[in-house]
């Protein structure tokens, strides 16, 4: 069950960048709900339109199991029965009321359902209705697809893995940027309904955004005439790039991509004599002799701690990482820094702190308003604002055309 966020602040949404905007969210899964949860974070009204026993993403097991509560905070759910004559009529009559539509199921879904754009456009001309697919539009756009699909499609994976075994990246890189790019494209529609008075059809897909990424792997072969490696076995910019082993059993990344942060580096450790090596003066010089090189900085790495390691090249400025792990996040200063993290609760009882929306905007704080709803949660709240008598409201409980308040 949802819990009631108690540090909720209405005023934190009253000068919200979208406040007044409403966005209708016909999405599971994540791609589609990435795109909702920056609209609503960003100040929306965003209500979530799920079948009345719920969006099936609320009944995933293993690593998908934190996914709704993830990707659905600051929403409102309304929950009805889509295949119903009476449910599409309630969501025609909302639609008229909408800014933004979302809508990421399968190819034909929402046409078959009576909520495509031509239907919806025709009870709000003004609407801007965003398919989040698989494809953009040409051969594959009958297609369905995933995020590890399109990883596999356009080389990421390939280029993730080592030679011969190409791995899906550690997130869900590919859904998540699908949904970055449909609020691109939004906003860039709300902008021209400013001028034209008209909404429009827009659409992201994963295959073309994944491209996207793909670009600067192609731009390399075109410029060099050579297919890039996959990253585990590439041909680095840097001589010094990669995690080293250190003495109590830990990782770090360390990166020396310039002169100066060589320098840095060997002044700190006593090793002059690399620096008067003239193999070894220029990026360049030491790219070429990375065998030689590389062997070195892992021995002089692996005779200190991790935490002193990083504590040093932080104030000598050379860029490290601790290798970490997810839950390593949850207690990060840098994250929790002016209580960035949001203190967010999931079905089950438990509750953790995630990280809010990546950005800074004046002022602005996109707080946590709401918890992820539960299933219908605010399906009565949303009729009796569109008219709807309360009497009608229950007799369509009663007959399963909605849902409010579900749990589960």
């Amino acid at each position: 069950m949802a819990v009631a966020d108690d540090t909720a602040d209405d005023r934190t949404n009253a000068a919200a960048p979208l406040d007044g905007i409403r966005v209708l969210e016909f999405c599971h899964t994540i791609m589609g709900p990435t795109a909702g949860l920056i609209l609503a974070d960003l100040g929306a009204d965003v209500i979530k339109i799920e079948p009345a026993k719920g969006d099936s993403t609320r009944r995933l097991l293993g690593f998908a199991s934190g996914f709704f509560a993830a990707f659905n905070r600051n929403k409102r759910s309304f929950a009805v029965d889509l295949k119903s004559d009476e449910g599409r009529v309630l969501l025609h009559r909302l639609a008229a009321t909408a800014d933004v539509v979302l809508e990421n199921y399968a190819p034909g879904t929402m046409d078959r359902l009576d909520c495509g754009y031509g239907a919806l456009a025709r009870h709000n001309p003004r609407l801007i209705y965003c398919a989040l697919k698989g494809f953009l539009s040409g051969p594959y756009e009958h297609r369905p697809a995933l995020d590890e699909v399109v990883q596999f499609m356009t080389g990421l994976a390939y280029m993730t893995g080592p030679p011969g075994q190409p791995l899906r990246t550690g997130a869900s890189v590919v859904d998540i940027m699908g949904g970055l790019f449909a609020v691109i494209a939004i906003q860039a529609a709300l902008r021209e309904r400013e001028r034209t008075g008209r909404g429009q059809l827009v659409k992201a897909a994963l295959f073309e955004s994944t491209a996207f990424l793909m670009m600067q792997h192609m731009a390399g072969e075109a410029v060099t005439g050579h297919a890039p490696q996959p990253m585990p076995a590439r041909d680095g910019a840097w001589a010094i790039y990669e995690p080293f082993a250190t003495a109590d059993g830990e990782q770090i990344f360390v990166g020396l991509t310039s002169d100066g942060q060589w320098r840095r580096f060997c002044e700190h450790f006593a090793r002059t004599d690399l620096l008067q090596n003239p193999a070894y003066k220029t990026n360049e010089d030491r790219v070429r002799e990375r065998a030689v090189l590389r062997p070195i900085v892992a021995a002089i790495v692996a005779r200190h701690k991790r935490a002193a390691l990083a504590e040093l090249f932080d104030r000598i400025d050379i860029p490290f990482a601790p290798v970490a792990k997810p839950g390593d996040l949850f207690d990060d200063p840098q994250l929790n820094f002016n209580g960035r993290m949001l203190d967010v609760a999931f079905a089950n009882g438990a509750r953790a702190k995630l990280p809010r929306l990546p950005v800074e905007i004046g002022e602005h704080d996109f707080a946590l308003r709401r918890q992820a709803p539960v299933i219908g949660e605010h399906t009565v709240e949303i009729l009796a604002a569109l008219g709807v008598a309360a009497a009608e409201v229950e007799t369509l409980i009663e007959r399963g055309v909605i849902a409010a308040g579900h749990t589960s």
